[in-house]
């Protein structure tokens, strides 16, 4: 079809993301001149909540800026007080904190493929339509959701916002009997994981690139999750403590939320993706088998087949978990005191959708003077702004209910998570 002078696409309410935004593209004689991924929700301000508070304070604080992924913030305000602090919590609480972060992953991943991204590639406009169709897939992703959520009950007290969190490891450790049911529930959980891969890997994919840098943890003999170096796949190392160093953060009109790009090399991608592309070589060997029988590689640059990564992730999550369960021994003491001093302390561990950064300054009494955190979404809006342009520009001669859906399903790839309320997003395509 040919161009025509005008063409608005207009989609008020895309679901299956979290948070409220808009997107417009503005596309001229034929060319798309500008894409942005506008977030409008009010700044939320938890750094400056987190100013004057003691020390102790920041995991259960920063816990609540997201229900789905509370585990990543609490690991990566730990990891930074405790830098602070100068303390190293015994090697079985990290054990335990590696245990209840694979239950984050679990939980998170499969919340995404199965009720978020997966009703895109069977033509479904959401979970509930698609359960209509196909109750047992929706049952089993439900079913697995349920095993990464009783992972984080049991060491965090609850499913969501975990309470038995602290600075220095855990209020309480379990006993190795009451880890046991865990353990035989994951062992059927590993079965649906291994199947979901191969359900995903038959999904059709576009054919699309992206062409950034990407950035995640490594952590030298095992998949990166609660610790670790940064590296990217351009090559660039570099120690937690130096993250603010490389990463600039900038603000723009059209976002509340931070754009963020890496020093004197551009906007960068965080996520599954480039914890695959930085950590394969260290998939457990069911996750690794997974892999290798779904055709992922050395890495994955085809966004919607995120989807396939997330699902090796959810396999290695679960046998990761199983292994931490079978080599697990208690703590003598389920944490280690962290005496306030005056210094800074940095952490960055690897959440669902990628790494997350927290910064604090505490003053000699433990009250934190300054607070920084660096969500992986703001760390992906350049770059999914530039993916867009360029599949907006290679697809001008979609239909409209086509194209719409498509930038919406382009969206979607990248698990964005705008905040942890529900989800709006206006797209405006101008053609003039």
């Amino acid at each position: 079809m040919s161009h025509r002078s005008e063409r608005v696409l207009d989609v008020r309410a895309l679901a299956r993301v979290e948070g409220e935004g808009a997107m417009h593209v503005r596309v001229r004689d034929g060319a798309v001149e500008d894409v942005r991924l506008e977030i409008y929700e009010p700044p939320r301000f938890f750094e400056a909540f987190l100013r004057g508070r003691a020390h102790t304070e920041p995991p259960d604080i920063t816990a609540r800026i997201c229900g789905i992924c509370p585990v990543a913030y609490q690991m990566s305000a730990c990891a930074a007080i405790e830098d602070a602090c100068g303390i190293v919590v015994d090697p079985a609480v990290a054990a335990l904190r590696r245990l209840l972060y694979c239950g984050e992953w679990v939980e998170s991943h499969v919340l995404h493929i199965y009720l978020l991204h997966a009703p895109d590639f069977l033509g479904y406009p959401g979970a509930l339509e698609m359960a209509a169709d196909h109750r047992d897939l929706v049952e089993r992703g439900l079913a697995l959701k349920k095993a990464g959520n009783d992972i984080v009950e049991l060491l965090g007290g609850r499913p969501i916002h975990p309470v038995n969190v602290r600075v220095g490891g855990f209020y309480r450790a379990p006993s190795p009997r009451e880890l046991a049911p865990l353990r035989e529930t994951l062992r059927r959980a590993l079965d649906l994981a291994v199947a979901t891969v191969g359900w995903v890997a038959g999904f059709d994919f576009p054919d699309f690139h992206h062409e950034h840098e990407m950035l995640a943890l490594v952590s030298p003999g095992r998949y990166a999750i609660e610790s670790g170096a940064v590296a990217t796949t351009g090559g660039l190392t570099f120690p937690v403590r130096d993250f603010e160093k490389h990463i600039v953060e900038e603000q723009v009109p059209h976002s509340t939320a931070l754009h963020a790009r890496l020093a004197g090399r551009g906007h960068y991608l965080v996520g599954p993706a480039a914890r695959y592309a930085l950590n394969q070589q260290w998939l457990t060997p069911v996750a690794r088998q997974a892999a290798t029988d779904a055709g992922l590689g050395a890495r994955c640059d085809n966004p919607y087949r995120s989807i396939v990564v997330r699902a090796v992730e959810t396999v290695l999550a679960v046998e990761e978990a199983i292994n931490l369960i079978d080599a697990y021994e208690p703590p003598a003491r389920p944490f280690v005191e962290a005496p306030p001093r005056a210094a800074t302390g940095f952490g960055a561990t690897e959440a669902p959708r990628g790494i997350l950064f927290h910064r604090y300054a505490l003053d000699a009494d433990g009250l934190v003077t300054s607070a920084r955190i660096v969500p992986p979404t703001s760390q992906n809006q350049a770059s999914v702004e530039d993916d867009l342009r360029r599949f907006v520009a290679a697809r001008l001669d979609l239909d409209h209910d086509r194209l719409t859906h498509q930038c919406e399903q382009a969206i979607r790839n990248y698990d964005p998570c705008i905040s942890c309320a529900t989800h709006f997003l206006e797209l405006d395509l101008d053609r003039s």
